[in-house]
């Protein structure tokens, strides 16, 4: 793929790199979008019932079976070459940072070691009530597992509608994005508020903001540059032409 003399000029100066990714880069791993997993049996479920806290009180064990479902669905895929070329990137240039509003694990399964979680990890599992990670559990196929400190239910450690954004993580996604001078904007419809603000951040910082996406988005007018085509196409262009 051929990139402009300009574009590569600002892929090359970009010292303090930073990426905000979203579904798209997952897409084409094949990860299902929530409304994708909707098939079958759950199509006839409206998504609040699988995915707010009111739909876990009134039904836990639907919505426990739900991300068990998906987290199976997650084990069949792989990252692909877009994962791969952002963490080439990190080897490129250390300290490279992703943000993402995945909930997948593929840049971590990638390679790239600072990833800041937005909406959580779908892999993890926490106590409902006390919010602590649970790295162990026992699975019963007619209940809900719960805690072995307080006794209540697990949970997936995801942000359900409804929720707040992980106060950390938002932070220090905002921080990334003001001290960075390069920020990729991949995969991202940037409608999805509050995280949607996050490359305005960066702009108004003065970094040169790069979005790549197969289709023009609400934000590709502001972005610095915007390039369209697919994460797996675009990204390991780019990371050759920094490793030029």
């Amino acid at each position: 793929m051929e990139l402009g003399r300009e574009l590569r000029a600002a892929l090359r100066g970009g010292r303090q790199v930073a990426v905000f990714s979203g579904a798209g880069i997952s897409a084409e791993s094949g990860v299902p979008t929530f409304r994708d997993a909707q098939k079958g049996l759950w199509a006839r479920f409206d998504p609040m019932e699988l995915a707010s806290p009111e739909g876990f009180e009134r039904n836990p064990k639907r919505v426990w079976d739900w991300y068990a479902m998906r987290r199976q669905q997650l084990q069949q895929v792989q990252p692909n070459p877009g994962h791969y070329a952002l963490a080439r990137w990190e080897r490129l240039r250390p300290g490279l940072k992703v943000v993402t509003q995945n909930v997948d694990g593929l840049h971590q399964r990638a390679g790239n070691s600072d990833v800041i979680e937005l909406h959580g990890n779908i892999s993890r599992v926490r106590c409902s009530l006390e919010n602590v990670i649970v790295e162990q559990w026992e699975e019963r196929p007619d209940e809900v597992p719960r805690c072995g400190q307080c006794a209540a239910y697990l949970r997936p450690d995801v942000v359900w509608f409804g929720e707040l954004l992980p106060p950390e993580a938002y932070a220090r996604a905002q921080e990334v994005m003001a001290t960075a001078d390069l920020v990729l904007v991949v995969g991202t419809s940037a409608l999805v508020q509050p995280a949607a603000q996050l490359p305005y951040i960066a702009l108004r910082a003065g970094a040169v903001v790069v979005e790549v996406n197969p289709e023009e988005t609400p934000f590709s007018a502001d972005a610095t540059f915007s390039v369209r085509g697919p994460a797996g196409v675009v990204l390991p262009a780019m990371v050759e032409a920094i490793a030029d």
